[in-house]
């Protein structure tokens, strides 16, 4: 199954690669979660054949201003003229020598640690922000993963993230390991992956596969939903409604629908989450353990990480209900904070292939099911993908009769056989007035035909007299269909035949046939195939009418 992996908005261009990143950024601050960072990063590197950058941001700016505020409180014998002009001298050398000193120190003892592996090593030792520069650098040298600590040097009791690795997860656009635990490895449980349906949770359930594959180390997957909130808010919302508000609401029925179907639906929704997973798991050739939880969703996975003992979880940065401007989603923000092992936030997204994801998310009524088995059996698997995909991007998981209708519409604007639908073509006084004049009714009927479409290749908005004028000398007899051809017509689906005869007709006109033939027929039949898969490719977009090409 092959699917796509694509980056999000906000990601950088090495943020959807297929393989083990290879170009790994690890902020380096000699802290034992900066330690651990790179260690992580080392093992990575080892088995992807990549390079690692290191960094170190130091904001001597700030240094520089803070001292000036603080020299009104220098001892008395150095608030002199001389004593100050010394002081600032020692401390500006300190500050522009000293931190580039410590910097370098940093970058001395990770580049003997990538030597020792035989692993390539960078150093970047910009002046500013320390979150800010880490963040540019990132987005700017085409990384694939950046490591860091959850906190830093000032690291304390009871602290779960630094504000440099908060601010840095809520605006790197690579996929971000993030090491809690200095003293425990990434191989020293399983790992986790948390899916939702989104396309970033599967770019996530796909490092996780690969990651478990290079080092041999066991896979989870987990879908996790809430059940019981509706229970919450229906008891606190009956609290204040009035007799009155409350038959308004209904809210005796509003619950029923909840438990009886809403909180149904969403373990089915997820359980198809879990199944999709385990499909793309055995197309990677890697075992997966699957378990559907229910509860707080931060919450519920938490306790599943810790129950499972898990070396690292990977989620999307963003989940399913995230819209453009979310720099973070609830639940990995959450977990980020408290999840009792590393994580790893991604950037990335995987879409599965469009019958992948029908196949465990879409239902369709035995009404649509009938329709479709009307179509023509070659034509059937092309059309329920395209329903599918129509489906799927307007949120829905039944597909229904109105469903395949609209589907209809949006994908072939031009077809149907409900003629309200279409466009009329659009005739000039002048143009209907030559073409009257053309003789008999078939005559005219040939004419009109034939300038329509000669109209519509021009891309003419309207029928002209210079579309009309090539066929006053040349007009031919509508074509007669023969009964093998009306046959073959006959098994076309009814929703598209009506147009596919006049599509048909138009060809016999244009070509001064006099017979409409079987093979006439299949030549517009392929031709309509064609052009309804071209717009399937993009996307179902609306394109140029069929007879205009």
């Amino acid at each position: 199954m092959k699917g796509t992996v694509e980056a999000m908005p906000d990601t950088t261009r090495g943020a959807a690669r297929a393989a083990l990143p290879r170009q790994i950024l690890v902020a380096l601050d000699a802290s034992d979660h900066a330690a651990r960072a790179l260690e992580e990063a080392l093992r990575l590197a080892g088995v992807s054949g990549g390079a690692i950058t290191g960094i170190h941001a130091y904001a001597a700016r700030l240094h520089d201003r803070r001292f000036r505020q603080m020299e009104g409180g220098l001892p008395e014998r150095y608030r002199t003229e001389e004593g100050i002009e010394h002081q600032r001298a020692v401390h500006d050398s300190l500050i522009t020598r000293g931190l580039g000193i410590i910097s370098d120190s940093y970058h001395d003892k990770a580049g003997a640690a990538c030597e020792a592996a035989g692993i390539a090593y960078g150093r970047l030792s910009p002046e500013g922000k320390n979150y800010r520069q880490i963040v540019a650098a990132a987005a700017i040298d085409g990384f694939d993963l950046l490591a860091m600590g959850a906190q830093g040097l000032g690291a304390t009791p009871g602290a779960s993230v630094g504000s440099v690795c908060e601010r840095v997860a809520r605006r790197a656009g690579i996929d971000l390991l993030v090491i809690r635990d200095p003293a425990r490895a990434i191989a020293a449980g399983p790992l986790v992956a948390a899916v939702d349906g989104s396309p970033r949770s599967y770019g996530a359930l796909k490092t996780a596969l690969r990651l478990g594959r290079a080092f041999a180390l066991p896979v989870h997957a987990v879908a996790a939903y809430d059940p019981y909130f509706h229970y919450v808010a229906f008891n606190r919302i009956a609290g204040v409604l009035s007799d009155e508000a409350g038959k308004v609401f209904r809210f005796k029925e509003q619950e029923r629908l909840h438990e009886e179907i809403i909180d149904d639906g969403l373990a089915k929704i997820y359980r198809a989450h879990l199944a999709l997973a385990e499909r793309i798991a055995r197309d990677e050739g890697v075992p997966l353990t699957t378990k559907l939880l229910d509860g707080k969703p931060f919450a519920a996975i938490a306790a599943y990480l810790a129950k499972a003992r898990a070396g690292l979880l990977l989620i999307g940065r963003t989940g399913i209900h995230a819209d453009d401007q979310l720099d973070i989603g609830g639940n990995a923000e959450n977990l980020l904070r408290g999840a009792p092992c590393h994580v790893w936030l991604g950037a990335c997204a995987f879409v599965p292939p469009a019958d992948a994801l029908a196949e465990h998310t879409m239902h369709w009524t035995q009404e649509a099911e009938a329709r479709l088995a009307r179509a023509p059996q070659m034509a059937r698997a092309m059309i329920r993908l395209a329903v599918q995909r129509f489906a799927q991007e307007s949120g829905h998981t039944v597909v229904t009769c109105d469903l395949i209708e609209r589907a209809t519409r949006k994908l072939c604007p031009h077809s149907g056989g409900d003629s309200r639908r279409e466009t009329p073509v659009v005739w000039s006084r002048e143009a209907e007035t030559l073409a009257r004049n053309g003789g008999g009714a078939a005559m005219v009927a040939a004419i009109r035909l034939r300038a329509e479409k000669r109209a519509r290749r021009d891309g003419a908005e309207r029928v002209l007299p210079a579309h009309v004028r090539p066929f006053l000398d040349a007009a031919a007899p509508v074509a007669r269909w023969n009964a093998a051809a009306l046959a073959r017509l006959a098994r076309v689906p009814e929703m598209v035949r009506a147009t596919i005869r006049r599509q048909t007709e138009a060809e016999a006109a244009e070509t001064a046939a006099a017979e409409i033939t079987p093979a006439l027929l299949e030549t517009v039949i392929t031709a309509s195939r064609q052009r309804m898969e071209r717009r399937m490719q993009r996307g179902g977009h609306p394109v140029p009418p069929a007879d205009a090409e």
